[in-house]
């Protein structure tokens, strides 16, 4: 009988203890959530001050001019957009130094003509598979990835590139919190 209590005791005291490490690990989950979505915010905050919307979600027309479709915030210029002719001569030293579409999602400038990026988390065509770390060296050196081909204008690289990186991490929880929406935005075309 003498053991069986002492075992009960054991028992009772290794219940308690996950108990306990149950209670401080759901505690530590609702703090991380909790931070998660000050994260979010702080990021959707800084993405709206940013301007992001303006170049990377397509727009509407109005009476009042272009307005940005909510229910394609920050997808990119549309894959199935067709550009106008630039006309020669249009762009150069001594003429215009860049020209966009009616939805400012694409550019055309001395780099060639630019498309504005799907920064949602759709997986095959926008931020889904990148990872924070990936989207902060992007913004840090303004080619993809770190190394790939250059962020082209009129993206502001160098400017988002001088926040810290919980703030560029903010951008990106924020960015992976938005509604995927898949478009698969062109490639850059070269100058001719």
């Amino acid at each position: 009988m003498h053991r069986t209590v002492r075992d009960s005791s054991i028992r009772y005291a290794v219940i308690a203890l996950a108990a306990l490490a149950l209670t401080a690990q759901q505690q530590a989950f609702a703090q991380t959530r909790a931070a998660s979505k000050e994260q979010v915010r702080r990021g959707e905050y800084l993405v709206n001050y940013g301007g992001c919307n303006d170049c990377h979600t397509p727009k509407t027309m109005t009476p009042q001019g272009p307005v940005a479709d909510k229910s394609r915030l920050l997808s990119g210029h549309p894959a199935d957009s067709q550009l106008p002719a630039v006309p020669p001569g249009v762009i150069g030293p001594t003429q215009w130094g860049a020209i966009t579409n009616n939805d400012l999602t694409a550019w055309v400038g001395p780099w060639g003509t630019s498309f504005a990026a799907n920064l949602t988390p759709d997986q095959d065509t926008g931020l889904g598979r990148w990872t924070a770390d990936q989207f902060i060296k992007t913004m840090r050196t303004g080619k993809h990835f770190g190394a790939g081909r250059p962020v082209l204008p009129p993206m502001p690289w160098y400017d988002v590139a001088v926040l810290n990186d919980a703030d560029l991490k903010a951008v990106f929880a924020y960015l992976q919190s938005l509604k995927p929406i898949r478009n698969a935005v062109p490639q850059p075309i070269p100058p001719k």
